[in-house]
């Protein structure tokens, strides 16, 4: 720790006045200044100890990513008609989690959270392997597995980003994505490529994999430990203690155990010391920032992108049993692990704008493409779409990474639940419209393409002036930094 000696008024004194000639003397406070190098040693002590809860995340969220990916196009040829309520009522589900978690999540434990939306997804998965043909039954199960979703997003972020530093707040809350790219990863390939000669169907194996990931999560809830900020929200000193032991191990050193814990202690009661209608107004340049940020990851895989894809590689190749549509998952997959990788040391803006600025250019190239060929009918032109689409995924991968920790950092603690939980059910919203609107029109990928080329291009100037760079940060200090009206600095 450093600690710097400052002459002058402390912040917030009042002054005292003394009827007297003889100068007054100066007063001095002690700042005390978190030292890096004991921030990195914090981290020494908590990242082996957070493995749990992000197990259980990082598997749920692949198998949510699976039934997500299956919305978007990705359930061909499984004998049930893929009608829009099919496609889109997962969302619904998330939404309605979502929103039931924005609630609770503040009252009741975050293993119960995943407990309860674990559960939720393997009843999914059951229905899956027992009625795998059957329309409505498949329907109801991805309504189940969405609400349970979205129980497990908004346990997920808020928890992680209480439980971890800063140095390593973008890596833990980043495996929310990751998973999802999984299980994106993991869908795209077994239907793209399943042979539909064969006994099982798509469904079925769909659900087996979900069984094995929600039992495997489930079994792994035990193990979680909650976050001290939680017990100390009740003024449950002795809980959230115990919760701070668990999660750090009883070697750990008394002065980085007492730092840490007053670092918790210190978030809590400066949030306690205002209201909540003053977290609230405080929050609206948060939300604008996360609105530009969060709601874009609808953007990085869309039901338009699965199809144009899809359309493409069958024009290109004459068949959809080629490699593009193999890479084109794979790409996702290894630009989310290039940017777990790098999130906590370059920092989530400097990759974010990486991406965005990627992301911008190669969605105004494709509505370019569609100019030429609306129909998709000529060869060049759709090999030239495969290819933007798989370089477009890559970036996609790296932008994503940083947007759980950014939405578990940006807002104060009494209105956090609340906010996240309407950011996240906006994306949800914004994959519905997709759903219901696209396809509507003679040329509709270009409309599609064309419009959010622009909105990624106007968030890419937004996001560079307004987003905060926060690796590095503790939550407390991280929250105030969302609160400037601009910060342009990127890294």
């Amino acid at each position: 720790m450093a600690t710097i000696i400052i002459s002058g008024q402390a912040p917030g004194a009042k002054p005292t006045f003394v009827a007297t000639s003889a100068p007054q003397p100066q007063l001095t406070y002690i700042d005390v200044i978190e030292d890096p190098r004991t921030q990195r040693g914090y981290n020494r002590w908590t990242n082996g100890h957070n493995a749990h809860s992000a197990t259980v995340g990082f598997l749920l969220f692949t198998y949510g990513g699976m039934d997500m990916a299956q919305g978007l196009i990705w359930n061909l040829d499984t004998g049930i008609s893929s009608t829009p309520e099919m496609n889109y009522c997962w969302f619904i589900g998330v939404i309605i989690g979502a929103f039931v978690a924005a609630f609770a999540v503040t009252h009741v434990p975050k293993k119960y959270f995943y407990l309860l939306g674990g559960v939720m997804m393997f009843i999914d998965a059951v229905i899956f392997v027992s009625a795998p043909y059957k329309y409505n039954p498949i329907r109801a199960a991805r309504y189940v597995g969405g609400v349970g979703m979205g129980l497990i997003t908004m346990a997920f972020i808020i928890h992680n980003s209480e439980v971890t530093l800063g140095n390593s707040r973008g890596k833990w809350c980043g495996l929310e994505q990751f998973g999802l790219s999984l299980g994106i990863l993991i869908q795209v390939l077994m239907d793209s490529q399943w042979n539909f000669a064969s006994s099982i169907n798509i469904n079925t194996a769909h659900g087996i994999i979900g069984i094995i990931f929600t039992v495997l999560a489930t079994g792994t809830v035990a193990m979680s430990v909650e976050s001290p900020i939680f017990y100390l929200r009740s003024n449950n000193e002795d809980a959230a203690r115990t919760c701070q032991t668990q999660l750090l191990g009883t070697n750990v050193p008394t002065e980085i155990y007492e730092a840490i814990f007053a670092e918790a202690k210190g978030y809590v009661m400066e949030s306690n010391s205002r209201s909540f209608g003053e977290q609230f107004a405080a929050s609206g340049m948060p939300f604008i920032k996360m609105l530009f940020s969060r709601c874009l990851v609808a953007f990085s895989f869309s039901y338009p992108l699965s199809a144009a894809m899809l359309n493409s590689t069958a024009v290109w190749k004459d068949t959809m049993y080629s490699w593009p549509l193999i890479l084109w998952p794979i790409l996702r997959f290894i630009g989310v692990l290039i940017a777990i990788g790098i999130v906590d040391k370059l920092g989530r803006k400097f990759i974010s704008l990486v991406g965005l600025l990627c992301m911008a250019a190669l969605m105004l190239a494709l509505a370019g493409i569609f100019t030429h060929d609306p129909q998709m009918s000529n060869t060049y032109y759709m090999a030239e779409v495969s290819r933007v689409s798989l370089a477009f995924q890559i970036f996609a991968g790296i932008f994503v990474i940083s947007t759980p920790s950014y939405l578990g950092e940006a807002f104060p603690m009494k209105v956090k639940p609340f906010l996240i939980g309407f950011v996240v059910c906006l994306e949800q919203v914004i994959h519905i419209i997709v759903i219901v609107t696209f396809g509507k029109t003679y040329n509709c990928y270009f409309q599609y393409f064309v419009g959010v080329g622009v909105i990624l291009v106007v968030s890419l100037i937004i996001f560079a002036v307004l987003m905060p760079e926060t690796r590095g940060m503790s939550l407390r200090q991280a929250t105030d930094r969302f609160c400037r009206y601009f910060d342009v600095m990127s890294y």
